[in-house]
């Protein structure tokens, strides 16, 4: 009698284990699946292979996009400028970037730029815009106290949501203590 009860103890534990690890498939939704951009073949390559290259293709990211723009339409690479934790002064070091940057706006009078505040990941959500902001408006007065119009230079707090680079670690964290520069009016234009 022992045994018939702990047979069956043993087989309803079992049903339970293989009722719960059902091999029901989960359907993905259209949200879920991933997209590939259409993309004609090359000569000689089949439409798997085109497929292929354009899932295999690394992503860039906003920030690579932005540093193309800015090169594209000003023909130069603005260096960023980078702070201390927890800190919107400016070093003396990164006053030389801001230098050059001054320079090439006094050559292209017509040109405005927009000063990317950003901090690291520490720190809260709020606390974070208004320290890119202070970190952009520092830049912006660095700027104007050599002779740029305020009006050229827009300003923007992103705070922590634009990583440089989504390492964890004091490395990347001084990475995105930055500001970052981009031409958002090119040079002869109105």
């Amino acid at each position: 009698m022992k045994r018939f009860f702990v047979a069956l103890i043993v087989f309803t534990v079992a049903g339970f284990v293989l009722w719960g690890c059902s091999t029901t498939a989960v359907k993905q939704t259209s949200a879920e699946q991933p997209t590939v951009q259409a993309q004609a073949a090359k000569p000689g390559e089949s439409p798997d292979q085109a497929k292929k290259a354009v899932m295999g293709a690394p992503q860039q990211s906003t920030e690579q996009q932005s540093k193309k723009e800015a090169v594209a339409e000003s023909g130069m690479e603005f260096s960023d400028v980078h702070f201390d934790f927890d800190k919107y002064d400016l070093k003396s070091g990164e006053r030389v970037s801001l230098n050059k940057i001054a320079d090439w706006l006094k050559k292209n009078e017509k040109s405005k730029i927009r000063i990317e505040g950003n901090c690291d990941e520490r720190g809260t959500a709020e606390y974070n815009l208004a320290l890119g902001n202070r970190r952009a408006n520092a830049a912006m007065n660095y700027l104007v106290d050599l002779g740029i119009g305020k009006k050229r230079i827009k300003t923007v707090s992103y705070g922590k949501e634009k990583p440089l680079d989504p390492g964890h670690n004091e490395a990347a964290w001084a990475k995105n203590r930055r500001d970052h520069f981009v031409v958002i009016t090119k040079a002869g234009a109105k």
